[in-house]
Parts: C-alpha cells; structure tokens; sequence
C-alpha cells in the first residue's frame, strides 16, 4: 500500500481539477496579454482605411466586415479578462451604435501601457489611481475642445446632419459616404418624431436587394417588403387597408363534431355553407371600405377566390415584428379573426405596388401623408457581404442620428482630438506628484495610438506623421489632424471631419473602465469545469 500524500494549501481547500493561478507574472501580466491580443485584432479595422476581417463563427457563417462590434460579437472570446473588453465594447455600442473599436483598441493600448509599468515596479492599485485621475482630466480637456455654436442645432437640416454622420460612415464605407450619407440623413429626418428624445432607431429599415450599384440605392417613404403579393392584384392607390394577425382562411372547429349526411342534396348544401359563410366575411371587409388586406398567417384558396371577386389586394407578412411595423406606417390595428373590422381599425397608405427590383419581386408600401413612421433605405449591391457591411454603415449612421438627438456637439476629428488630449494630459502629469504622474503620462502616450493606427492603416510613416502634429498643436492649431488622402497634416476645418462629442466621451470613459478593472484582478481561480457531454468542435454545434 503506497503512501498518499494529504493535500495541503489552496488544493486542500478546493476540489480537484481547478485552476489557481496568482501574482503578477501569472495573473497580471497574462491578462494584459491576453486582451493586448483582442486589441490587435480589432486595432487594425480602424478609420476609413481599417482593413476587413474575415471571421467564419461556430454556425460556418462567413463575415467580411471592419465593424469591431460584430467582430468580437462572433468571435467566442473564451478568455476572461478579454471578455471584460468585450463587454466594454458591447455596451459603447449598445449606448451610442458607434465607436466599439476605439472603446476596444484603447482599452487595450492603456493596458499595454500599464504592462510597462508593472514591469518597471510600479504597483498596479498605484497605476489605477493614475488612471482615474487621467480619465477625469481627460473628459474636462474634451469639453474644452467642443467646437463653438454646435451646441445648438436643427436635426432636421440635411447638411448639419451628413457633416456630423459622415466620419462614422467613412469609417465603415471609405469613399462611399458621399452617396451613403445623404440616403440616411433622408430617411432619419422623415421619421424623426417631434420631440427628438423619442427617435426610435428601429424606424429607419434596410432592404438589401441584390444587383445593381451603390448609385441605385434610394430611401422609401414607407416599407418594402421581400415578397409578392396573393393573387391576381399588384397595385392600389389611395386605399384603407386592413390588418388580420391570425391569416385568412375558415377556422377549424375546437371540438370533433361528426355530421351525418344522408342525401347529395345535403352534401351540396354543406359546401355551400362553408362557401357562403366565407363570402359573407369576405364582403363585408370590401364593405368596409379597405381595398388592402395583410395577412400574419396562411391565406386559404377560397378565402383568395372572394377577393379576387370583391377586387381586394391580399399580402402576406410572416413575420410578426414586421406586421407590427407595418401597422405603425399605415396606422391600422391588428384584428386577431377574420372577422368585419371597425371603421377605427383601418389604416390608409398611398400605394402599395409590387415591383421587379434586380430580378427580385418587392411590395412597396408608400405612406406619404401618414405619420411617416417608418422609413426604408433600399441599399443594391453586388454581394451579400458587401450589401450586410452597407447595412452596417446605415445603422452606424443612424445610431449617430440618434445621439445628434441627445447631443449635438462636436470634437474636431482626424486623431486632432487625440493628439490634443495626449499633449494637454503629459502637462497635467508634470504637475503631479507622487507615483500617479507615471500612469498619468502613460494615459496620455496611450493616445498616440490613434493617430498611429490611422496612418498605420493608411501606409504612411507613423512616426512622422505624429510628431508633426505635436508641432502643430504646440503652436496653438489644435484643430490640425490628418488628411489620410494626400498623407499630410491639415487643419480639420478644411477637411470638414468632426466626430460627435458622446461618442468620445463613453468610448474613452468605457476603455478606461475595463483597463482598470482588468488591472484590479490579482487572482484567478477556476473551478473544474462542470461534467457532462462535451460540445464536438467539428460538427460546429
């Protein structure tokens, strides 16, 4: 009988099978390491030159995209200290729709930064400190550098909103957001409610319609939906629509019932009843005065017969949150039965046509008049990929619209806003005294990364770039930035480039966050991960 050795320590009090790792070499250090690898990821989709990943997720879903917030969507971080990074990102983009990359790639920068620290001995509850005072210092710097008068502002003016939208479209579609921002500044202003707190993003759809160009794309007054309409009836103008949620067609009976039939004359009747009753239903809608029915469910074949008789147009919308939507354009309420509708219950639309877009069959559903609820940007493309990364473009501009809404003030963009924080943080941090001028300084160096990045991306010599803009900065241009076309630095009142101020500010805010609470973790423990069937790998389950 050997001699077993009792446990003692962390592995006496745990069960076996964990993992205990701590210090800074083992915790600290690979942390930093691992979310310093999710910001190179993600660092190099940045600006208007950002390459394109090509990320493939655990269903073979193909993605070509530079937005950071669907790469680390798809990507199934594993790591938990990078996915405090991803949360970061997650919730930039959930608040503001724009600037999860910078949120990401700063974070990880200050991290790197703070690694250089550690190394030099430096304490990390000494480089959150620093880090703290920095992100403080940073958002009063910000708020100087708001340009003047863009603090008031008509977002219903076409060309306030493109100079405001246009640097986050760029930076998804760069070279496309001459032709891109005008359809969305379109579409945002004709849903925009009268009290602007209210806009709701969902109201500006995209229909994706393979073929043709970027230059056939258009904005609709209205929905388009990806399908034909029933029977024989394409077009109709100026008419009350209907809406039925459960489909048309006779109900089945809850109960069995057994009916005995005894003569042919009977079995005739029989079917004649069941014919009868559905006219009956059928009339008095065309009584009603709709000329449009939209069914949520299946449309029975004789239920279409009578409206091909009364002349009413039949559509089909499968899916539920578009039939809410098109009850919000049109104004009707959702009837659950067939059944007559209430002269209250009907909407009104301009036209509703079925048109050939690319060889594709749409229904249009216009609603000038109305309350403009909803409106859809038609975007033509030659790929799905290219036409998912317009989409992305749309919704970036459309979340800046929203946060036009909640506040319209803008910072100079081009990585002049960076440079100028990085320069005004390395003089606050002289000031200091202590250890916190260290992290202070670091902060500001961590700036730099922008600027970097952007020329980086663009193929032009980083370093050159950079420390003439320190020069041009230090001599009071604070609005000078770079012009990634001609690869000089030019003043961004030329370049007509600004960014919106609350991006920045819960961009930087949430990077400076998830860098510190990453850095506050000195231990990691993890149990032993629980039994059962694992998940094969291959089968992409």
């Amino acid at each position: 009988m050997g001699f077993q050795m009792q446990p003692y320590g962390m592995q006496a009090m745990l069960k076996e099978g964990h993992k205990h790792l701590s210090g800074l070499d083992e915790a600290v250090l690979r942390n930093i390491d691992a979310c310093k690898q999710l910001s190179v990821i993600t660092r190099t989709s940045l600006g208007p030159n950002g390459m394109n990943k090509m990320v493939i997720n655990h269903l073979d879903k193909l993605f070509v995209t530079n937005d950071a917030a669907t790469i680390v969507n798809e990507l199934e971080v594993q790591h938990p200290a990078a996915k405090i990074l991803v949360l970061a990102g997650k919730a930039q983009q959930e608040e503001i729709g724009d600037g999860a990359n910078l949120t990401i790639s700063f974070a990880g920068e200050l991290l790197q930064n703070a690694e250089e620290l550690i190394r030099m001995g430096m304490h990390p509850s000494e480089i959150i400190s620093g880090y703290s005072k920095a992100i403080n210092k940073t958002v009063e710097i910000l708020d100087e550098l708001v340009e003047e008068g863009s603090k008031k502002m008509d977002v219903r003016t076409k060309e306030q909103v493109i100079s405001r939208m246009k640097s986050a479209v760029a930076s998804k579609q760069f070279g496309q957001e001459d032709i891109l921002c005008p359809l969305i500044a379109d579409a945002c202003i004709q849903v925009c409610p009268k009290n602007l707190a209210n806009f709701n993003v969902d109201n500006v759809r995209v229909a994706k319609l393979l073929g043709g160009g970027l230059h056939d794309s258009s904005v609709v007054r209205g929905m388009v939906l990806k399908n034909d309409a029933v029977g024989t009836i394409k077009r109709v103008e100026k008419a009350k629509v209907v809406v039925f949620a459960g489909g048309i067609d006779t109900s089945a009976t809850e109960t069995k019932g057994t009916v005995l039939i005894h003569s042919a004359e009977q079995l005739e009747n029989y079917a004649k009843t069941e014919e009868a009753k559905i006219e009956e239903l059928i009339k008095a809608v065309a009584d009603s005065g709709a000329k449009v029915i939209v069914s949520g469910g299946a449309v029975g074949e004789m239920a279409l017969h009578f409206c091909e008789r009364y002349k009413l147009m039949v559509l089909k919308i499968s899916s539920k949150f578009e039939l809410q939507r098109f009850c919000r354009t049109t104004g009707a309420v959702a009837i659950l039965k067939l059944s007559r509708p209430n002269p209250d219950d009907l909407g009104y639309l301009d036209s509703v046509s079925v048109e050939e877009i690319g060889g594709v069959r749409v229904t249009i559903v216009k609603n000038e008049e109305g309350g403009n609820s909803v409106c859809t940007v038609v975007l033509r493309g030659s790929t799905d990929s290219i036409l998912d990364d317009l989409e992305r473009a749309v919704d970036d501009g459309v979340n800046t619209y929203k946060a036009m809404c909640r506040d319209s003030r803008i910072v100079p963009g081009a990585a002049a806003t960076e440079i100028e924080l990085a320069r005004k943080l390395k003089e606050f941090s002289f000031k200091e005294t202590g250890l916190d001028q260290y992290a202070i300084a670091k902060f500001a160096e961590s700036f730099e990364m922008v600027p970097r990045t952007l020329a980086e991306n663009a193929g032009l010599n980083a370093m050159e770039i950079i420390s003439s803009l320190y020069a041009e900065h230090s001599t009071g241009n604070t609005k000078v930035g770079i012009d990634l076309d001609e690869g000089i630095c030019k003043d961004v009142l030329t370049l007509n480039i600004w960014d919106l101020h609350i991006t920045k500010f819960f961009a930087l805010k949430y990077a400076a966050d998830a860098a510190c609470t990453v850095l506050r973790v000195d231990q990691i423990i993890m149990a032993k991960p629980a039994g059962g069937p694992k998940r094969d790998p291959a089968a992409g389950g």
